[in-house]
């Protein structure tokens, strides 16, 4: 009868020291908190729309052909400030391209003008009439030109989170990047024969003489009203891009494997809308009747570290 007492104290004592050992894992010590790590850092976006989508299948380009997820490849560093709340920095710049290749069909044109400025014919551009599909020839010449649409994203952002320790170098947290990013989307034509230096430099609107230009035009110009049009050139490039503020809220967990090494993953949802007018062509001109633009989708940022 005098053993049970002495079981009964073992197991209570045993249950006692385990359970100790296992509340101490989960209690994180504060001073495990102060430090913080620096490292490389790719995001991957599933961008639910591509800006600027219908405007690049008017043109012959399939919008799909960006990569999908869409990566940002950047830096990301995080620090303790108190207790279980840590802020940190990501910095990162991405990009994609996609191109093309047309058959060229060429047609005459039922449009015309007279001398008189009176219009003789049809509407202008290709509308499939019998004339002009009696007239179509395809183009099987050297000068096939190429179609290339790039889209390029840059972030910099600030985060804060909260954290919640599972084990002694395990622990999740969840927060929220925030900070300034911004969308480019370009699109280059040009011939298929190949540029020289000097055709990149070439003046579009005729020659400098005496640092004066001269302009060739044909006897009907009129220097009041006519537009002075750019001369054929070997390529063409026109970039549009707007400023905007990103939201991504997320859930992170980060393992410390080595003293001083470790590993972070990151899973979110990020948010940013371009405002309707906002676009900028060439980073000058704004296009007042650009459309309202959505930088959303699930995002996933891996990131190895140096530090604690």
């Amino acid at each position: 009868m005098r053993k049970t007492p002495i079981i009964m104290k073992k197991i209570v004592l045993f249950t006692y020291l385990n359970l100790s050992i296992l509340f101490g894992q989960f209690s994180y010590p504060a001073e495990d908190f102060l430090g913080g790590g620096i490292g490389y850092s790719p995001m991957y976006i599933k961008l639910k729309d591509i800006p600027g989508a219908d405007a690049l299948e008017n043109v012959g380009l399939d919008p799909s052909g960006f990569s999908d997820p869409f990566v940002i490849h950047g830096g990301e560093g995080f620090a303790h400030i108190t207790g279980r709340w840590r802020i940190g920095s990501y910095a990162g710049m991405g990009g994609s391209s996609i191109s093309t290749i047309p058959t060229i069909f060429t047609y005459q044109d039922d449009y015309t003008v007279d001398a008189a400025g009176n219009v003789t014919g049809g509407e202008k551009g290709y509308q499939g009439t019998d004339s002009e599909i009696a007239s179509t020839v395809q183009y099987t010449g050297v000068y096939d030109p190429s179609i290339t649409a790039s889209l390029s994203f840059l972030l910099g952002a600030a985060t804060i989170e909260y954290v919640m320790p599972i084990l002694q170098d395990l622990e999740i947290s969840s927060g929220t990047l925030l900070g300034i990013g911004r969308v480019g989307l370009s699109l280059e034509q040009k011939s298929g024969e190949n540029i020289g230096w000097g055709d990149v430099f070439s003046n579009v609107y005729g020659e400098f003489v005496n640092e004066n230009l001269y302009y060739a035009v044909d006897e009907n110009f009129d220097a009041t009203t006519d537009p002075v049009i750019p001369l054929p050139v070997p390529g063409l490039l026109r970039e549009v891009g707007a400023t905007f503020f990103n939201f991504q809220p997320y859930i992170a967990i980060k393992f410390q494997f080595l003293e001083r090494l470790g590993l972070r993953i990151s899973v979110g949802y990020n948010k940013g809308t371009v405002r309707q007018g906002a676009w900028k062509l060439n980073g000058r001109t704004e296009i007042s009747d650009s459309p309202q633009a959505a930088l959303e989708g699930i995002s996933f940022r891996m990131m190895g570290y140096i530090g604690l």
